[in-house]
């Protein structure tokens, strides 16, 4: 299906690309990554940061063409910060009305409020040890529903810790499914899934799936 004008808009994309998803409730599933190009955070242990600049102007056409490409129904949407670009609201529209099933990931630092509400949202909660927890835009919450997600990417115990208040004080897992996640080589996993049973939380505890396949290999 093409978009209607879709010749005449433009994003900057890293990469397109299809793999298995990693992350989120839709960890193993075939997936078409589109991967936009832009950050306004800089995340101290950020594994992306090659998608901070570059990248190629594309059309919303050629974008739509290339993830047909893979005959792959499942679109995750990411970055960088894909919010970043304003024509990404288009591509999230255009895919939902081209039929896929799409997902976002997003920093939770920009208003949610004119996604499409056919798109699941994956926002992140930045933690202390991210160095980005002052973007934190929490105004965000009151647009999520159940079958959106919220991640939290965790490097320490204090970033546990805070994420355990954070998680009781905003009543999160009665909005939608909760992933905590360890940084790979800084937060050892199964420390984190100790304090997950240890403290009874009501949340998913995850590892990236794509790194234990393959690794930082770009474009997997």
């Amino acid at each position: 299906m093409k978009a209607s004008g879709g010749a005449s808009v433009k994003l900057r994309i890293s990469e397109i690309f299809h793999s298995i998803q990693g992350e989120s409730t839709r960890a193993g599933l075939p997936t078409v990554f589109v991967r936009l190009t832009g950050c306004p955070l800089r995340c101290v242990w950020c594994d992306t940061e090659y998608a901070f600049s570059g990248g190629k102007s594309t059309s919303l056409s050629e974008i739509l063409d290339r993830v047909a490409g893979f005959g792959c129904r499942t679109v995750c949407v990411t970055g960088g910060e894909p919010l970043a670009q304003a024509a990404c609201l288009a591509l999230l529209r255009t895919l939902c009305d081209s039929g896929y099933d799409v997902s976002l990931e997003t920093s939770g630092a920009i208003d949610l409020a004119s996604i499409d509400e056919r798109v699941s949202k994956i926002m992140d909660i930045k933690a202390p040890g991210s160095g980005e927890a002052g973007k934190n835009l929490w105004e965000n919450l009151r647009c999520l529903g159940a079958r959106d997600e919220i991640k939290f990417v965790l490097d320490s115990e204090q970033d546990y810790l805070w994420a355990k208040e954070v998680l009781n004080s905003h009543k999160l897992s009665a909005i939608c499914p909760i992933l905590f996640s360890p940084v790979q080589g800084r937060l050892d996993p199964a420390q984190l899934a100790e304090w997950i049973l240890r403290d009874s939380l009501p949340v998913r505890f995850q590892l990236q799936l794509h790194k234990l396949l393959w690794g930082s290999e770009r474009g997997k």
